[in-house]
């Protein structure tokens, strides 16, 4: 492998950033989605579909999330949701941040409870 392959492997992201429309085409696939907020950020508003799971106790481990679907990672901006989604990439899942978190999935008009 010649320096540059190595340098591009080495900073390439291990997930991949997708707009709401991606995420929800990848929801419709069976995907799952994980809402890595704090528990005030998750009472304030979150997606019908989303499963709570922290990014601390994402970190303590992935918490029965199934390895057989895609995960899409959600937070209130996007940097926690990538954080999880390297995370999990690391760990063997097909991995996935949602670009604007919950912000863009609120401007997009889909449901929030």
């Amino acid at each position: 492998m010649g320096l540059i392959s190595s340098l591009k492997k080495a900073f390439s992201k291990p997930y991949k950033t997708v707009s709401v429309v991606e995420a929800k085409d990848l929801l419709s696939s069976g995907a799952a989605l994980i809402d890595v907020r704090s528990v005030q950020e998750w009472r304030s508003g979150r997606a019908p579909q989303a499963k709570h799971l922290p990014l601390d106790r994402l970190q303590a481990g992935t918490a029965g999330i199934n390895k057989n679907r895609a995960v899409i990672a959600m937070c209130a901006s996007g940097v926690r949701s990538a954080s999880a989604a390297r995370l999990l990439a690391s760990q063997g899942y097909e991995a996935y941040s949602l670009r604007g978190g919950i912000g863009a999935w609120r401007q997009a008009g889909e449901p929030v409870r």
